[in-house]
Parts: C-alpha cells; sequence; structure tokens
C-alpha cells in the first residue's frame, strides 16, 4: 500500500483535536504521532512518509483523545523536571506548571550536602523521583494516603531505581495525622506538596473531572482545607533555613500565604505565578 505524508496525518489530527476543544491540539498530535512511531517529538520531520498502518493507528488515539482521555494516558508517561513517570487511571497526572515549584526546591538545595527531601501527598511519585534524580545525594522521603497513586508510585520509583537514580523512601500515610514523619521533625531541609486544592463544586475541563482521581484534586474549605494540615506539617518537619513549596489554586494568591504567616516559625513567605501570570504556589523557610 502506498505511503502517506506524517505532515498530512499531523495536520488532520490538529483539526479533529481542536474541534473537540482540546487545549494544546497540535501539541498533543506531535506526541501521539510521536509515541506511535517511537521517536523523539523532535525527529518527526525526519519522518515524512509512514505506512497507512501507522496513520491508522494515530487516528485511534486522536479519535480517544477527542473524546478527552488525557493524552498522558493514551501515551502513557508525563514529564516533570528531567525525567517522565508513568501515568493512567486511578493517579493524578503532573502539570507543566508544577516545574517551577521543582526548582525553587532544587535551588533552594544548591550547596547543600546530603539534604533531607518530604513530598507530600506525592501520587505519582513525580516530584520526589524528580529531586532524587536532580540531587542523587539527597534523602528523599514521599507520602500519599491512596493506594492506588502509591502503586503507581512505587512502579514510578522501581523504574527510575533500575535507572541508576538513588531511591525514594515511600510511605502510606496521611498529611492531617499529627505523627507522620514525626521522626523527621526539625530535620528536613525542603518540603514539597501539589496536594488537592481545588475548590469543592469548580468546573474543570473533562480530563481532570472524568479521569483526575477526585480526591486528589479538590478540597474542602475552599480548597485549602489540606494545605492548612501541610503548612502544620511543615513548621514542625523544616530545619532552620530549611524551605517549603506549596502549590495551591490561583484563587488562593491572597488566602494561602496568608495560612503561612499564621506559623511564627516560617518566615520569607512569598507567593509566586506560573507561565500565564497566575498565582501558583507559595514558599517560606524556616527561621
Amino acid at each position: 500500500m502506498k505511503r502517506q505524508p506524517l505532515r498530512l496525518a499531523i495536520l488532520e489530527a490538529t483539526r479533529i483535536l481542536e474541534h473537540a476543544g482540546v487545549a494544546s491540539p497540535r501539541n498533543d498530535a506531535e506526541l501521539i504521532a510521536a509515541h506511535v512511531l517511537g521517536v523523539e517529538r523532535g525527529r518527526l520531520p525526519l519522518v515524512p512518509l509512514v505506512d497507512p498502518s501507522v496513520v491508522d493507528a494515530i487516528g485511534q488515539l486522536v479519535t480517544q483523545r477527542a473524546k478527552r482521555v488525557p493524552l498522558q494516558h493514551l501515551i502513557g508517561w508525563a514529564a516533570l523536571g528531567a525525567i517522565a513517570v508513568s501515568v493512567g487511571p486511578g493517579v493524578f497526572v503532573p502539570r507543566p506548571e508544577t516545574e517551577l515549584l521543582l526548582e525553587w526546591g532544587l535551588a533552594l538545595l544548591k550547596g547543600r550536602e546530603y539534604p533531607v527531601v518530604v513530598d507530600l501527598c506525592t501520587g505519582s511519585g513525580a516530584l520526589a523521583l524528580a529531586v532524587a534524580h536532580a540531587r542523587p545525594d539527597a534523602v528523599v522521603y514521599a507520602v500519599d494516603n491512596d493506594a492506588t497513586a502509591l502503586a503507581w508510585a512505587r512502579h514510578n520509583a522501581d523504574a527510575r531505581a533500575a535507572e541508576g537514580d538513588t531511591p525514594v523512601r515511600l510511605y502510606s500515610g496521611d498529611v492531617t495525622d499529627p505523627t507522620v514523619f514525626a521522626e523527621l521533625d526539625g530535620l528536613v531541609d525542603l518540603v514539597l506538596c501539589n496536594p488537592p486544592y481545588v475548590p469543592e463544586g469548580t468546573t474543570v475541563p473533562p480530563e481532570v473531572a472524568e479521569h483526575d482521581p477526585h480526591q486528589a484534586v479538590f478540597a474542602s474549605e475552599g480548597g485549602i482545607d489540606v494545605i492548612r494540615h501541610v503548612v502544620a506539617m511543615s513548621a514542625r518537619l523544616l530545619k532552620p533555613a530549611g524551605g517549603v513549596a506549596i502549590e495551591h489554586d490561583d484563587t488562593h494568591g491572597a488566602a494561602v500565604p496568608a495560612l503561612l504567616r499564621t506559623r511564627r516559625v516560617l518566615t520569607n513567605v512569598r507567593d509566586h505565578s506560573d507561565l500565564t501570570g497566575r498565582p501558583r504556589f507559595v514558599t517560606a523557610l524556616r527561621g
């Protein structure tokens, strides 16, 4: 059968995804094509012609994406920092905006040898594993209260360890429990957290509403219920000059920093915007 231009298949995929309301149709079309071909996205221009079976395979995944199945579920992974983690049904998909929180945390660790890092509400393990990859000398702990998420995190941790990264210490626990990681009180250099923070009742895209676990996305008290516990936990875990970074909803630009300022041991409270200029995460240091 006659080979077909890959460029035309990507253009058709982009058209379908745009019509379906997908936020980044060209990006998703190219990533689907790269996944089917088993090449990096940047190498797509080096593949001018493909077999009809490839076009069909791309079309099948595009049909699923047009139904608003998350791209990451279709290709099987999501990137954070310099690594990729496996994701799928039952676990929260890491978002690009969390990169900025990760960068802040890694900058704080510069010059510190053998830092102790804790990732709260770890989900897929992406933040913890990205830190362990960037800082092989770090001792990284991660915790989540959901068994399915922890199974994904364990799978990802085993995969990263097989690649030579320092193993991450995974635990089952709830950040609302004041005894979690009590043995680390006053010993931690960095606390990172991407908690559930979307206010209950908020309208979210189908990818989130129908595929991300509800308990990993939404929180009560206007979205700050879990964050309140994370702040308390951070205040007791951090050593002097240690730092905390917590992601939050774009409606929390005032409320969450105010929450951290109620803890007298936390100083230098600062809110940070994401790449679109929306309030996205708050940081503080242990005085």
